[in-house]
């Protein structure tokens, strides 16, 4: 978070798959790992994250927090937000992502979207043991892919769905995925884990890392400036993602879809890149979030950056305002019940 400490650059985390909760890099965060399944290349673990003491409270609603592509959770003030309305915060990294990246492993490799199912059971499951209220999902970018065909494979599961400008489309149109996919599929069937040679940029990351113009103190092996290599297999699965939010979803939960207010595409650097999404087109996002459900709303947010959440603190506190008003109605922050809702003091 702002002002905190980052964790060690050099190293990934050595975290045993053994359930037991243990002080996080984050102040006043606690960390659990979990085996959710093996694979052909190993076991693939997942790392829940949550504030100190959540567990004490079973009426409060969770929320889980999905971070998206070459990223983990690391953004502190939303969880606060979210606990100060009275929520149970949960941050799942992925497998192969952050906290559960481990050495040799091909960092965000999969070659399915379905192959996150059981990693959100497992994050789901271990929350069902603690609070008693069906659950929101609050998903990132390709997170907002994975957790929206996830929600349409699984009805009844959620109580509602919030989508930080998820990648629900290639940028610029459905004829661009089209033609990505004829070059994409044919190396990603012969070759899964070759390395697509994409434009390396580090536009985005300068403007969220205290190393450069932003300010989160971000892990550069688990959220390195030019993002993680590409493999032709993971950019399949993505594809395949988009074609199938083109044909339509049914999600039964309500969905609220948050995008920047602007896009900008630039060959340099610009300080205006602090005010817009240089990584996805929120126009191909707001259009392709009405194909999830009956029930969406899409909040365009100006100025704020890909990441809604990460974006300077007034854009950020207003669409963090605008958020939990939003889930007050659809996903209250606990039961009716005697005891009281999870609450803390905000934190600087």
């Amino acid at each position: 978070m702002p002002g905190s400490p980052a964790p060690p650059e050099d190293a990934l985390l050595t975290d045993p798959p053994d359930g037991r909760w243990r002080p996080d890099v984050l102040p006043g965060f606690e960390r659990s790992t979990f085996e959710p399944d093996e694979t052909d290349r190993g076991g693939n673990l997942i790392t829940l994250v949550r504030p100190v003491g959540t567990d004490q409270h079973p009426a409060a609603r969770p929320v889980l927090l999905i971070h998206g592509w070459a990223d983990y959770f690391y953004n502190a003030p939303l969880a606060h937000a979210l606990s100060d309305a009275g929520y149970a915060v949960y941050a799942v990294d992925l497998h192969r992502y952050g906290r559960s990246l481990r050495p040799g492993q091909i960092p965000g490799w999969t070659d399915d979207l379905c192959r996150y199912d059981p990693d959100l059971e497992t994050a789901l499951a271990e929350i069902a043991r603690h609070h008693r209220p069906r659950p929101a999902v609050i998903a990132h970018s390709t997170g907002g892919l994975v957790a929206s065909l996830w929600a349409h494979r699984n009805p009844g599961r959620l109580e509602a769905l919030v989508l930080n400008s998820p990648w629900l489309e290639m940028q610029g149109s459905s004829w661009v995925r089209r033609l990505a996919r004829t070059i994409v599929d044919p190396v990603a069937v012969r070759r899964p884990e070759a390395m697509l040679r994409l434009p390396k940029v580090d536009f985005y990351w300068r403007t969220l890392s205290r190393d450069a113009e932003g300010e989160w103190d971000l892990h550069r092996l688990w959220r390195p400036p030019h993002s993680f290599d590409v493999p032709a297999a993971w950019l399949a699965a993505v594809i395949e993602g988009h074609a199938r939010v083109a044909r339509g979803l049914e999600i039964d939960a309500p969905v609220l879809t948050l995008v920047s207010g602007r896009g900008m595409r630039a060959a340099r650097y610009d300080a205006a890149m602090h005010t817009a999404d240089v990584i996805l087109d929120p126009e191909a996002m707001a259009l392709r979030a009405l194909r999830l459900g009956r029930r969406v709303t899409v909040h365009r947010c100006d100025e704020a950056l890909h990441d809604v959440f990460a974006s300077r603190a007034d854009v950020r506190e207003r669409a963090l305002s605008e958020m939990i008003e939003w889930l007050a109605t659809y996903a209250p922050a606990s039961e009716r019940s005697t005891a009281p809702p999870y609450r803390r003091s905000r934190r600087a």
